[in-house]
């Protein structure tokens, strides 16, 4: 056999290794995608819930944000904060509302139809009928209420979601649901807070010192997302 020959075969042999490997290579990948496709479903979904939930919370910090702003530069109590949305039909306190230009200057968004029960677009509230207990104060009224940002409606899966990444406990029901839907606008007063969030010996006591967190608003009720903008 000639040298040139046995450089022929050798570099054949080569070659052969070589696409052998990337067969193997390629049998594992194709092996490796087709489980992720076959069983990581659960993981997709796991994946959608934690950039949801992360919307959803990082929304109302944004409102937080823009009170703040709107307390400094204006000097208003924050007991004449107001939450009017566009187009702020007969508002007369422009400088006290959060969403308004000459006051907070937030944007109003509402929340992605991906989060909500019914697929719709979710819309926020915000008042200061309730509070929560070891937040600030444990005495129920006006003046110890928190003012807090709540979405009703928003799926289980993104409600567990935002607990297990608060460290909170799954299940929290309010059973005497309270009511949520009062939105805090002009020529609004609040009331002394009838329930609080996080009330001992309760299902919902591991929401007790969060300042946000989620729970059903009754045994049969809507999961709700609450926020609090301002501990008071």
């Amino acid at each position: 056999m000639t040298v040139r020959q046995e450089t022929i075969n050798k570099e054949s042999g080569n070659v052969l290794f070589l696409i052998l490997i990337a067969v193997a290579l390629f049998a594992a990948l194709s092996y490796a995608v087709t489980s992720s496709t076959n069983s990581g479903g659960g993981n997709a979904n796991d994946e959608s819930n934690l950039v949801n939930s992360a919307a959803v919370t990082q929304y109302p910090a944004s409102i937080k944000t823009a009170i703040i702003r709107m307390q400094v530069t204006n000097g208003v109590d924050d007991i004449d904060i107001l939450f009017d949305k566009p187009p702020f039909t007969g508002l007369t306190q422009t400088t006290a509302a959060v969403f308004h230009p000459d006051g907070g200057k937030a944007t109003y968004s509402d929340a992605s139809a991906s989060v909500m029960a019914d697929n719709l677009p979710g819309a926020w509230t915000f008042n200061m009928d309730q509070e929560v207990v070891n937040t600030s104060t444990t005495a129920a009224g006006v003046d110890g209420n928190e003012i807090i940002a709540y979405l009703s409606g928003i799926t289980q899966s993104i409600c567990d979601r935002i607990n297990t990444e608060l460290g909170i406990p799954t299940g929290q029901v309010i059973a005497a649901a309270i009511s949520i839907a009062d939105n805090k606008e002009e020529g609004d007063t609040s009331a002394a807070a009838v329930n609080t969030i996080g009330t001992a010996a309760s299902t919902h006591v591991g929401l007790a010192g969060q300042p946000y967190g989620c729970f059903r608003n009754g045994a049969a009720g809507e999961y709700v997302y609450y926020h609090v903008l301002l501990q008071r």
